[in-house]
């Protein structure tokens, strides 16, 4: 099966979209388009997979919900029964564990802490370099999905100062799981019962850190050069007058008769102490602008928070596995012949027919597909060579499934 380093396993096509897709199917070759009663009888068996697999998912929500509940700072009501210190800390341990679990099914990356330190080297011209203090989280983990390219606009002075279009490497999604801890840089009104949950979009790649809670600006370089000459040449300067007076012209200068060494002494200090006021208070105003703007910017990429999180990663978990369903089952059903196809053959045919046809570069998971129809029953495997079976058994084995589950439940996603 094809590998692919740059490419994702997120197929970027809503579920509908793809039924249409995949029922309108004119096949490689003319005379190979789905009769309109064969079309009939695949979206009826489209519409019985996604909502078996919405049950599966619907099943999960509710133990999240329950999970989540004591950790929820948004929650109402709240738990009857609050958690020991000991409960609690197993409660947090399952919670960051099937969280991490669920962003994997919904094709999310988790980037490790030296991942994202190397991430948030640096920042861009839209974002504020900052300092994390990651001994303020009792856990904290951070999840991406997607890589590309955003426009931002900017000003710059080569230009004339005329504003023109930048392109910006960026994450599409960005998802943060965190506990705080007491912590100087939190407050100490910060909350250290709750876990949050938060979820943005066309997040630059350089300015991740400002998405978590604490972080402190840290000062540009050159600002840094400026204020540190300003001191260094106000206690050099000071140092070299006071070294070149005489002892009886020092005494005198303080004992108020050397007015003019005084002078002599307070202008230029004046100046430089002057100069490093300015320079810090520059900087407290860039500070400043920056939260500004960092507040602004948030404000239009903030997807979700909290519980609202979960039930769209669910969502788009339980999308996510009806596309891999669909596809694997339609193209078995469709292209391969009575021999089936192997899940190399299958995996391949997938990714480039999506890719000639709808122009997505994807890296098709044909294994968690395979093993997901295969449990079902509506794909049979001999040797490693799969065949689907023919529609109206499947939709059959799919009905009966169905009237099943008042009896043997529903079963956990896979």
């Amino acid at each position: 099966m094809a590998e692919y380093a740059d490419r994702e396993h997120y197929i970027p096509v809503r579920v509908t979209d793809l039924i249409d897709y995949l029922a309108a199917d004119a096949g490689p070759s003319a005379g190979q388009a789905l009769a309109p009663d064969d079309q009939a009888r695949f979206r009826r068996f489209a519409r019985a997979v996604t909502l078996h697999i919405h049950a599966l998912y619907h099943a999960e929500l509710r133990q999240l919900e329950d999970s989540y509940a004591s950790f929820d700072p948004d929650g109402d009501p709240k738990p009857l029964k609050k958690l020991d210190a000991g409960a609690s800390a197993a409660a947090q341990k399952k919670l960051f564990a099937t969280f991490t679990h669920l962003m994997g099914r919904a094709n999310y990356t988790h980037l490790s802490r030296p991942e994202l330190e190397v991430v948030m080297a640096g920042a861009s011209d839209w974002g504020i370099d900052m300092d994390i203090p990651w001994d303020a989280f009792d856990q904290v983990e951070v999840f991406i999905r997607g890589k590309g390219m955003s426009k931002r606009f900017k000003r710059n002075w080569r230009n004339r100062f005329r504003i023109e279009e930048v392109r910006v490497p960026t994450f599409s999604r960005v998802a943060v799981i965190f506990k705080q801890r007491e912590h100087k840089r939190l407050g100490k009104e910060a909350d250290t019962d709750s876990i949050f949950l938060k979820l943005f979009k066309d997040i630059p790649q350089m300015d991740i850190e400002m998405l978590l809670p604490g972080g402190r600006v840290k000062m540009p370089w050159l600002d840094r050069l400026k204020l540190g000459g300003s001191l260094s040449s106000t206690v050099g300067y000071v140092g070299y007058k006071l070294s070149s007076m005489s002892l009886g012209g020092l005494t005198a200068a303080l004992s108020g008769f050397g007015m003019a060494a005084i002078m002599t002494l307070y202008t230029p200090l004046a100046l430089v102490l002057g100069y490093g006021y300015k320079t810090w208070y520059s900087f407290q105003v860039s500070k400043q602008t920056y939260s500004l703007q960092l507040t602004q910017s948030l404000y239009y990429q903030n997807l979700d928070n909290n519980a609202g999180v979960m039930f769209r990663l669910l969502d788009e978990a339980e999308e996510q596995e009806c596309r891999e369903t669909l596809l694997a089952y339609f193209y078995l059903w469709r292209y391969a012949n009575d021999r089936g196809w192997t899940a190399q053959e299958l995996d391949d045919y997938v990714e480039l027919d999506l890719e000639r046809r709808l122009n997505l570069e994807v890296d098709f998971e044909i294994a968690d597909a395979l093993a997901k129809l295969e449990r079902a029953g509506i794909v049979t495997k001999s040797g490693d060579r799969y065949r689907a079976v023919p529609l109206e058994a499947a939709q059959t084995t799919l009905d009966r499934m169905w009237q099943d589950y008042p009896t043997r439940g529903v079963p956990a996603p896979g």
